[in-house]
């Protein structure tokens, strides 16, 4: 079983400690945070690695797998692998890039997955 991705990604989001300030405010700012090559887009490789980092700073003990070893788990939780999210993410980037480009811009990024 997948989990959900904006379930997971919403858990993510809420698992590290962060201020109003560390959110971007706008798309652009949004975009600017992910793109790791200066280029205006963001390509699949800059999405999964950005979209990761929660899953990473969640993951305590580093073996790629979210589970009860890493903390308290929501009960009934099944254990998230680090490769079953990141191929989620994967398809949800292809649902963003409406264009079929293979890179997002601002718009794209600012519109739920179809």
């Amino acid at each position: 079983m997948t989990p959900r991705p904006l379930a997971l990604l919403a858990a993510l989001a809420l698992a590290a400690p962060v201020s109003a300030q560390d959110f971007p405010r706008t798309p652009g700012e949004y975009l600017s945070r992910m793109d790791g090559n200066g280029d205006g887009r963001i390509d699949e490789a800059e999405y999964v690695r950005y979209m990761s980092q929660g899953f990473l700073r969640m993951d305590v003990n580093g073996d790629g797998v979210l589970d009860a070893n890493d903390g308290p788990m929501r009960p009934g939780a099944r254990a998230v692998h680090l490769d079953a999210f990141q191929r989620n993410l994967i398809q949800q980037f292809h649902k963003l890039d409406r264009n079929h480009d293979g890179s997002l811009n601002a718009k794209e990024l600012s519109q739920p997955p179809q």
